[in-house]
C-alpha cells in the first residue's frame, strides 16, 4: 500500500526553516561534531580557513544527504508519527524542491572540498552522500532487517574526512574511528527502534525488531556493545592515543555495555515505554560526544607533555 504524502497534492510555500530542516540538524550536529574531532585529533596541522572550510562541506554534504533521504522517504513519513511532521508529508514543500535543494548541497560541497582542502577528502565526502542516499536510502533500508548494520557506514565518514583534510591520507587510525562509529550504529539505532517499532511496522520498513523480533534484537544490541569495549579502545592499543583518551573509552564503554545488559534480558513490553532501551540510547549519544571529544583532549594534552 502507497502512502500519498500531502506533498504530492498542493504544497504550502516553504519558509528557510523547511529547508533547514530538511538537512537534519540534530543529527547533523553529531555529524559535523565527529569530523571536527576527526580534524582536531589527526597529526600535523591545517590552515584554520581550510579547516573551516572541510567542516562545512562535511555539514553542508551532511545537509544535502538528509534532503535527498527525505525527498525519496517523502511517502513513508507521512505513514509514521515520529516524521509525519517533516515539511514534505506535512505538505509545505515540494518534493521536486527538496530533491534539488538536496542534490545542489551535495554537488557543492564536494566540489568546494576539493578545490579548497584536497581531493582524496572530496572523493570520501562523495561516497558518504551516495552511501546514505542511495545504498541505505534506496536499497538497504526497504529490504533488509541488516539496513542499518550495512547502512551504519554512512555515519562513520566524517571523522576520517576531518583527519584525512588534515594528514592527505588514510591509515589506521581515521579506519579505527570509523570502525568505532561503524559498531556504535545498530546498538544505537536499535534501542531506538524497539520503542517506536510500531511505526515501521505501519510502512513496512523492515527494521531489525519487526523482522525478527525483540528477542533477537536484545541480543544483537549486547553483541555489538561487547564488540565495541576493545574497537573504542584500540586507537591507544595500537599507539595513536594516550591514557587519557584510553582509560575514558574504556571507562564509556564499560558504561554502555552496563546499560545493554538490562535491555538485552528485557522479555515485558508492557506499558510506557521501555525505560532501559531509552536509556541506553539517550546514553549512547552522550558516549559517541564523550568518546571523540576526550579524543581532541589527549591529543592537546600530549601536544602540552600532559599525556602518560
Amino acid at each position: 500500500m502507497t502512502i500519498l504524502a500531502p506533498s504530492d497534492t498542493q504544497a504550502l510555500p516553504a519558509d528557510w526553516r523547511d529547508f533547514f530542516a530538511l538537512t537534519k540538524p540534530r543529527v547533523m550536529t553529531l555529524v559535523i561534531f565527529t569530523g571536527l574531532c576527526g580534524l582536531l585529533a589527526a597529526p600535523g596541522s591545517i590552515n584554520p580557513v581550510i579547516g573551516f572550510t572541510a567542516i562545512l562541506c562535511i555539514a553542508i554534504g551532511a545537509g544535502g544527504a538528509a534532503a535527498l533521504n527525505q525527498w525519496w522517504e517523502a511517502d513513508l513519513d507521512a505513514g509514521m508519527k515520529r516524521t509525519a511532521s517533516r515539511p514534505l508529508p506535512a505538505g509545505r514543500m515540494q518534493r521536486s524542491d527538496a530533491r534539488d535543494f538536496g542534490i545542489m548541497l551535495s554537488a557543492a560541497s564536494v566540489v568546494i572540498m576539493g578545490l579548497a582542502v584536497g581531493w582524496l577528502a572530496a572523493s570520501i565526502l562523495a561516497v558518504s552522500i551516495v552511501y546514505y542516499a542511495v545504498i541505505y536510502t534506496i536499497w538497504l533500508k526497504p529490504r533488509t532487517p541488516q539496513n542499518i548494520v550495512i547502512g551504519g557506514g554512512a555515519g562513520a565518514f566524517p571523522p576520517m574526512i576531518g583527519w584525512v583534510a588534515v594528514t592527505g591520507d588514510v591509515t589506521l587510525m581515521p579506519a579505527l574511528l570509523f570502525a568505532i562509529i561503524f559498531f556504535w550504529t545498530p546498538p544505537h539505532f536499535w534501542a531506538l527502534a524497539l520503542f517506536i517499532k510500531s511505526d515501521y511496522a505501519k510502512v513496512g520498513i523492515p527494521m531489525m525488531p519487526v523482522v525478527r523480533g525483540q528477542a533477537s534484537t536484545r541480543k544483537q544490541i549486547l553483541a555489538y556493545s561487547i564488540l565495541l569495549v576493545p574497537l573504542a579502545a584500540a586507537p591507544w592499543f595500537i599507539g595513536g592515543t594516550g591514557a587519557i583518551y584510553g582509560v575514558t573509552a574504556l571507562a564509556l564503554s564499560f558504561a554502555f555495555l552496563g546499560l545493554s545488559v538490562p535491555v538485552a534480558v528485557r522479555r515485558s513490553e508492557e506499558g510506557d515505554a521501555m525505560k532501559p532501551e531509552k536509556r541506553l540510547f539517550a546514553f549512547s549519544i552522550v558516549y559517541l560526544f564523550a568518546l571523540f571529544g576526550v579524543l581532541v583532549v589527549d591529543r592537546v594534552a600530549a601536544q602540552y607533555g600532559f599525556s602518560w
